[in-house]
């Protein structure tokens, strides 16, 4: 498979489940059938610790861990509930990588973020839009891992969120051993075009607040400007 293809599981396994996800649903029951989503679509196997989907809720979306150390809780989705979703389908070492936070309203997906009522809620994913909006308007082939990283950290800074990451990072190269990553990160002085591709993916919440947000997409260099995978 190419990794469009690979990216293309992702997808639609986010597509599949927000027709899936109901009230009373229990996030191990999301996880399974992401993960067999994205196995009958092709993939053979999940890169990030051979868990292919990470599956958060209400205050579990600040959570931020590494795959070694994650559990997914037997918690049930509320007719009112924010849950993330981050997905790592692979095809002979060839990965996807794709997150989205899903909103729930008397226990429906709301897929227009300008529909969505909770304020906070709402506004957590239109920053999220900004920052990818941001991120493709100021990255060039030239533009540095770490160069990104001080310019994305400091639009969330200045907008009143935090970052959330444990590590700090926003994104990170994508290879085929998960050890050869390197990352949107301070100290990073690689070029973002001399990967093939990169994630980015800022993992969000404002001070004080229960709620965090992420949204992640693949993208590329085509001709000196970034596209999405």
């Amino acid at each position: 498979m190419k990794y469009s293809e690979v990216q293309k599981i992702a997808k639609y396994t986010i597509e599949y489940i927000k027709k899936e996800i109901h009230t009373g649903m229990k996030l191990t029951e999301v996880r399974r059938l992401c993960e067999d989503k994205m196995l009958a679509l092709g993939a053979d196997s999940f890169w990030y610790w051979d868990i292919g989907a990470f599956v958060f809720s209400g205050d579990e979306t600040t959570v931020s861990v590494s795959g070694r150390e994650y559990v997914t809780s037997d918690r049930l989705i509320a007719p009112y509930d924010i849950i993330t979703i981050d997905l790592s389908p692979q095809n002979d070492n060839i990965w996807g990588d794709y997150a989205r936070t899903i909103i729930l309203e008397d226990g429906k997906v709301v897929d227009d973020i300008s529909s969505i009522r909770n304020d906070e809620w709402r506004n957590g994913l239109l920053m999220e839009e900004e920052l990818h909006a941001e991120m493709l308007s100021f990255a060039t082939p030239q533009t540095t891992f770490e160069e990104l990283y001080f310019h994305i950290n400091q639009l969330i800074t200045n907008r009143g969120f935090i970052n959330l990451d444990f590590l700090g990072n926003l994104g990170h190269s994508i290879v085929k051993d998960k050890n050869d990553r390197i990352y949107i990160e301070n100290g990073n002085t690689a070029l973002l075009s001399s990967v093939d591709y990169f994630t980015f993916e800022p993992h969000i919440s404002v001070n004080g607040s229960k709620y965090g947000y992420k949204k992640e997409n693949i993208y590329y260099f085509v001709d000196g400007k970034l596209k999405e995978l």
